[in-house]
Parts: C-alpha cells; structure tokens; sequence
C-alpha cells in the first residue's frame, strides 16, 4: 500500500500557482488512474484506488502548504504506512525550471511543506518527487513568487514536467525508487 500526497493550498485563489504543482500532479494521476479525489478526511481530499495490484491512497492536505504534516500523518498513522511508502509530490525552487528530481529521503531544504511532513512524521525517510518551478528574481519575494502563476508558455513546460512526475510515482510503485529515480532525475521538459 503506498501513499501519493501532492502538496498545495486549498482555495480556488491558490489554483495554478507555483506552490500548488503537488495538487495539479495528483489531479494528473486521479485522472489516469480513474480515482476520485473528493471524500473529506485525514484534514485532506482523498481518494483511493490501484496501480497494478497495488492499492494506492491519493491525498491532497487542505491544511496549508505550512501544515501539510498533519494530514499526511494522520493519514499514514490510520492506514499504519511506513514513510517509505509515502510518495509526495512537491514544487522547488531550488533545481532546474521544469525538471524533475526524485529522491528517497533527504531534508526539506527551505520548503515548509516538507518541514512539516519531516517535523510530524519524525521521519525524512520518504520518496519525493520534486518538480522545478522556478526561481524568484532577485529582488522578488519568495512567497509572491511560490504563490504566482505561470506565463502561457511556462505552463504548457509545468503540464509537460507534472506528466513526468506523475510516471516517476508510477514507477516507484511498479518498479522501485532506485528505478524511477534512474529514469526520470534530469529529465527537463523542451
């Protein structure tokens, strides 16, 4: 059983911004996977089904990205998931625009959202799955940079790099973390 949590914010003013390409990636993988993401639970919209034989949770915290910790634990606690089985799909700053880089474990660097995850988890022993969103200019604040949208141009690159991300989870689960990560780490959208 595994766990496939995409971080964002709520709220329809969040929808299409930087910050929310974690929700965007799971509305991708709902949608190939046929899943609905919309019962209530764990302080998320959930939504369950499989990947081959493997039974899948998808979860999108509705807890803010600086508290998405909470509802990935609860979640993990209830259905007694190891966080190595926690999959979560997450923007950065920090790596290539457009790219995707997976990871088995690692620190949150500066994202809240995997500090929280980390801080309640007690635990940064979890695949990630990060998709590069940009960098803010020089004099641009990080939050108003996060919490923007995309050019016509850069969004068909995001659709393009959430579409890779989506078969790195995928392939994870099929195939082992050691094999995703081979296979889709540096892959830079054209």
């Amino acid at each position: 059983m595994y766990i496939i949590a995409g971080l964002g914010n709520p709220g329809s003013n969040y929808e299409g911004t930087r910050h929310n390409v974690g929700f965007s990636a799971i509305d991708e993988l709902a949608r190939r996977l046929n899943i609905s993401v919309n019962r209530i639970k764990f302080k998320g919209l959930v939504g369950e089904g499989k990947v081959g034989s493997e039974k899948v949770y998808l979860i999108k915290p509705q807890t803010y990205m600086n508290k998405s910790g909470e509802s990935i634990r609860e979640i993990c606690n209830f259905y007694k998931v190891e966080p190595n089985n926690l999959i979560v799909l997450v923007d950065d700053i920090d790596i290539e625009f457009a790219s995707v880089k997976i990871k088995k474990r690692g620190s949150a660097g500066t994202h809240n959202g995997l500090k929280s995850i980390i801080s309640q988890l007690q635990s940064d022993d979890f695949p990630r799955i990060k998709i590069g969103v940009g960098r803010q200019n020089t004099n641009e604040d990080l939050a108003s940079f996060v919490l923007s949208g995309f050019s016509k141009q850069d969004r068909e690159k995001i659709d393009e790099t959430i579409e890779t991300a989506v078969d790195g989870a995928i392939e994870i689960i099929e195939n082992g973390i050691d094999s995703a990560m081979n296979k889709y780490n540096k892959k830079v959208s054209k």
